[in-house]
């Protein structure tokens, strides 16, 4: 307790020099935990993304057969898959084979979808690059979009060919006031007319727009079949909510389609994203790592620094510590003594730069929730914890040699220095 005492107050009779000493560490520990704090958001972000993307089994249609006859392809985060370089024209998928296939033991749902790249106006307001997707009559119960404004698709819509349209609330903003006001607008896509039903939201829509997408339209996949002369099923999704069954359900749904579509050559296929996922993380893992191990010279640095201001502090301090020695002291009291005070020194640097640390992982998680929807950025205790273990580590490890120091003073000699 006593060392204690004495390490607060030789650092507080130097409050100046004390804080630019920390200085190193305080940008060291902040610029670790930052980065492992954002490593570990993006890492628990892939995790839940890979979660949200097992309960949606795509199945597509593959020109080549898999070579184990498991009707799966392997997908890498570093290379394009499904996409063979053989011409074989795959066969007109019918909605009836879908409904047919989505009746095994486990599925919960499915729907059908086709897209294309659309120019949207209203008078003179323009959105190029627009996604337009076109669903069955499944498609919108099955995805995560929510209603905010107007109505929903509904089955006389597919049955009448209407000519209707849901916006995403960017979308709508843009070529209206507000949602509310798009309702029952006529827009043109690429100079096809469809009156605006309702406006919905959906986390997919600011993902899309950092990739440069417009917006993302809905409307039936019979009407962008007939107006923009596309397939009417281009993506099948099944949906489950018991994601360990797919690993296997997936499998078993590709070769059920497979048989019932009768195709002779090729077959359709589901992706396994497990070794992608996988890449992914080790990535972030590596990166990480490697931005940490820069940021650490920081700390190095830091820790020189500390070392030579208690280098300078034993000189300054040698009749002190003469006439500590004098009165008793031993050697392990007086190295005990100025390794607290360097432990003290770097812990302070730490406290502040986990402190500054967490302001600005709350500023980067506010810029990083425009861009990935649901993503958090915190620092989590096992990450405070590790950052002021290290910090107090770096004053130990440059505290050594200073403490050693002053604690092979000869007392005599010391009491003599001027």
């Amino acid at each position: 307790m006593q060392n204690l005492k004495f390490a607060f107050s030789s650092i507080m009779a130097h409050k100046m020099r004390s804080f630019l000493t920390m200085i190193g560490i305080i940008i060291g520990v902040s610029s670790v935990v930052v980065i492992m704090a954002l490593g570990d958001s993006m890492s628990r972000q892939v995790n839940k993304n890979m979660t949200k993307s097992q309960k949606n089994i795509q199945v597509f249609f593959s020109p080549i057969k898999s070579k184990d006859g498991s009707f799966t392809q392997k997908q890498s985060a570093l290379t394009l898959s499904g996409k063979e370089d053989v011409h074989v024209e795959p066969p007109k998928t019918q909605e009836s084979w879908v409904k047919e296939t989505a009746k095994l033991k486990g599925v919960d749902g499915y729907y059908v979808t086709n897209s294309t790249n659309v120019t949207l106006t209203y008078k003179d307001k323009k959105v190029e690059r627009a996604s337009l997707t076109g669903g069955n009559i499944t498609y919108m119960s099955a995805v995560e979009n929510k209603i905010i404004a107007g109505r929903d698709l509904r089955e006389q819509d597919y049955r009448d060919f209407a000519s209707v349209i849901l916006l995403d609330e960017e979308l709508a903003k843009s070529l209206f006031e507000s949602p509310q006001a798009a309702l029952n607008q006529i827009i043109s896509a690429n100079g096809y007319s469809y009156r605006v039903i309702g406006v919905y939201s959906s986390p997919a829509v600011k993902s899309a727009k950092m990739f440069g997408v417009g917006g993302l339209p809905i409307t039936t996949n019979a009407s962008v079949a007939a107006n923009f002369n596309v397939e009417e099923i281009s993506n099948i999704v099944f949906r489950v909510n018991d994601t360990s069954l797919t690993p296997t359900l997936g499998p078993e749904l590709a070769r059920k389609m497979t048989e019932i579509a009768g195709v002779q050559q090729g077959e359709y296929q589901v992706v396994d994203e497990t070794a992608a996922f996988a890449e992914v993380q080790q990535i972030f893992g590596f990166m990480t790592a490697i931005i940490s191990a820069i940021a650490g010279i920081s700390l190095f640095v830091g820790g020189t620094g500390v070392m030579n201001i208690m280098l300078v502090s034993v000189t300054e301090r040698t009749r002190e510590i003469g006439l500590r020695k004098a009165l008793g002291a031993t050697r392990a009291n007086i190295l005990v003594q100025f390794l607290i005070e360097s432990m003290i020194l770097t812990l302070l640097g730490g406290v502040i730069g986990l402190v500054s640390a967490a302001g600005l992982t709350t500023l980067a998680g506010a810029l990083l929730k425009n861009m990935m929807e649901g993503i958090e950025v915190g620092v989590s205790l096992p990450i405070a914890l590790f950052s002021l273990a290290v910090s107090a580590s770096v004053g130990m490890i440059f505290g050594v040699l200073p403490a050693n120091k002053a604690s092979k003073l000869d007392p005599i000699e010391a009491l003599r220095y001027e």
